[in-house]
């Protein structure tokens, strides 16, 4: 019984940090949108940056030197949105409507 306390809560620790680093993963990618851009720009920040800074610098007129969304030059009219999934963010929006239509039919 010594031997199997030991073992489990050790078992617990590495399940737990698993658990939060696929969290931390997961909420570490920041996505937005502009008008001007095409598409979804995704970032994953820096370990000293948030999503907010990121953001921050893409609406600051006067930013360079960072290669967020694509190294743009797209200054301005940024805003933070929910993560697509990537199958939807790269498939056109007629190939979406077909695989509806067939999960209907």
């Amino acid at each position: 019984m010594k031997r199997v306390i030991p073992a489990l809560c050790l078992t617990l620790i590495i399940i737990g940090g698993a658990a939060a680093s696929l969290a931390a993963s997961d909420a570490a990618t920041c996505c937005f949108t502009n008008p001007r851009y095409s598409g979804q720009c995704t970032v994953t920040p820096g370990p000293d940056e948030t999503c907010a800074d990121i953001l921050a610098y893409l609406n600051n007129q006067n930013s360079v030197g960072k290669a967020y969304c694509g190294n743009t030059i797209i200054r301005g009219g940024w805003a933070s949105v929910t993560c697509e999934e990537k199958e939807t963010a790269q498939q056109p929006e007629w190939t979406l409507k077909l695989k509806k239509h067939r999960e209907n039919h």
